[in-house]
């Protein structure tokens, strides 16, 4: 950020009636590097350094911390638990293999909100339960209609599934127990990614299910893939086992299932060993780029999401 900007947002106490004396306008603010959101900062404390006040200075009252006892039983599809600063969550429907639903689609994105927000959590560990990550596989008779109005409220969901994930600042490990056939951006959008051997990838809820790929799948399966093979996997309906997945770049490792949560805890406790702000640090640095394509691309994919399925209502 130039000096000159950085000064005149130091100076700005009291921004909000000031904003002419500052010198500081929304565009300004907004324009390019200058933005918070590029800078990787949630509005609170970009609101913050706008009135001279370093994030770490917040009280609780101010950041809204949260703690564990606040949200582990808050959410009916995902188990959390915490020990020596690694935090397990688990995704289920009844105890059972997640199955993929509204209640997910709005409990998810809070749950990662309150996570991001807990200091006392060092690494987070994603898996599912069973012998499935997450299902069902869809079908055309169940795929969505609705009008552009009510799909406003799954366009902001969806944004904040990922972005509220992405905003969470420790490593993530994911552990893959098996078949991920909705959503498997989530389990690869952490920064290490466990695989048990009966593992498979598909987007079966999109093309395939007569739905534009819009909700993140657009932004990271040809980025992880490459283009053309992302491109392919998301039209075909193509599916990937473990191995294969390894091969292209998804999956880092691929273990049997007994061997899968005992590898992701200790991946965790040996990333826990490092000094808290490295441990943060290196994952806002880490998932920057995604930040700046979920940015630019995630609104836009949803909102032709939501067209295609209008059209269709």
């Amino acid at each position: 950020m130039p000096a000159a900007i950085r000064q005149r947002m130091v100076v700005c106490e009291g921004y909000a009636g000031k904003k002419k004396a500052c010198g500081l306008t929304q565009r300004t603010l907004l324009r390019g590097e200058d933005s918070v959101a590029h800078l990787g900062l949630t509005p609170l404390d970009g609101s913050a350094i706008l009135r001279g006040i370093h994030p770490s200075s917040l009280g609780k009252e101010k950041r809204a911390m949260a703690t564990l006892a606040d949200y582990a039983e808050k959410y009916q599809t995902i188990r959390m638990e915490r020990r020596d600063g690694i935090l397990q969550m688990t995704f289920h429907t009844d105890g059972l293999t997640l199955q993929w639903g509204e209640l997910p689609h709005r409990e998810f994105p809070q749950a990662f909100h309150d996570i991001a927000s807990d200091p006392d959590t060092k690494v987070v560990i994603m898996t599912g339960t069973g012998e499935a990550f997450s299902g069902p596989r869809a079908i055309p008779d169940a795929r969505l209609r609705r009008t552009a109005a009510a799909w406003d409220k799954t366009y902001w969901e969806g944004k904040h599934l990922l972005l509220n994930l992405l905003d969470i600042e420790v490593p993530m490990i994911s552990a893959i127990n098996g078949p991920a056939l909705r959503h498997s951006e989530l389990p690869l959008l952490c920064d290490i990614v466990l695989a048990a051997e009966e593992t498979v990838f598909q987007d079966s809820a999109h093309f395939a299910n007569g739905l534009v790929p819009g909700d993140g799948m657009h932004i990271l399966y040809p980025l992880l893939m490459g283009l053309n093979r992302g491109r392919y996997f998301l039209l075909t309906g193509q599916t990937l086992t473990a191995r294969q997945a390894q091969e292209v770049g998804l999956v880092n490792e691929v273990l049997p299932r007994q061997d899968l949560l005992p590898r992701a805890w200790s991946l965790a406790e040996q990333l826990a060993q490092r000094p808290p702000l490295v441990l943060r640090y290196s994952r806002v640095l880490l998932t920057q780029h995604l930040k700046r394509l979920m940015h630019d691309l995630l609104g836009y994919g949803l909102a032709l999401e939501g067209l295609g399925v209008a059209a269709e209502s």
